[in-house]
């Protein structure tokens, strides 16, 4: 992997100057977006609430079953498509493009995906989870985990001073496919983020 085949990210915080509460009062979905790129400390920060590394032998920000952790976490914008790495808190990138409008249509033509100056996808590997407790239970806990992760990221957003919305509607295998996910990944969450187009504030 060459230099250019990853992008570091900036240390993420660990303070804010809002509360948990004016947070959870704040967050709405959104699904109307300024082109306004995202700074690369922002989407740092974002993908740390949701899955960054938090203590000793790997934990994180969000609880996963067993301490097993079935998620991944990919994000395109406007230059990239790229993986999060979480233990060393850094992006490989997958493909040097914009694929938003891949994303949209794989999301059943929803067009305030392509819209977003930052898409993140959660996908899960139900095997991580399966191999102890079962594929009926694992399922289970995978999909509270990826809820966890994306709770965290919406939060996250909402206290940045970005929009954003949870989509679960999409085509499994043509999302799949843009990713570049393996047969036993499947993507659980999209998450356009953005600032918010003023009609929606």
């Amino acid at each position: 992997m060459t230099p250019t085949d990853s992008i570091s990210l900036p240390v993420p915080r660990k303070t804010g100057s809002s509360s948990l509460e004016e947070t959870l009062s704040g967050r709405r979905s959104v699904r109307s977006f300024s082109k306004r790129p995202i700074p690369i400390a922002a989407v740092g920060q974002l993908l740390w609430a949701g899955q960054g590394v938090t203590a000793e032998g790997g934990r994180r920000t969000a609880p996963s079953a067993g301490g097993l952790f079935g998620l991944e976490t990919y994000v395109a914008c406007a230059e990239y498509l790229a993986h999060y790495l979480a233990s060393s808190h850094e992006l490989r990138v997958l493909r040097r493009e914009d694929v938003r409008g891949e994303l949209a249509r794989a999301a059943w033509s929803q067009s305030f995906i392509r819209q977003a100056p930052l898409v993140v996808a959660l996908t899960g590997v139900l095997k991580r989870i399966a191999g102890k407790y079962g594929e009926e239970r694992g399922a289970r806990y995978l999909a509270m985990e990826a809820g966890h992760a994306a709770q965290n990221i919406l939060l996250q957003a909402e206290a940045l001073g970005y929009a954003s919305v949870p989509v679960g509607a999409f085509d499994d295998a043509a999302l799949g496919e843009v990713l570049g996910l393996g047969v036993e990944e499947h993507t659980l969450y999209l998450l356009p983020i953005g600032i918010a187009a003023s009609s929606c504030r």
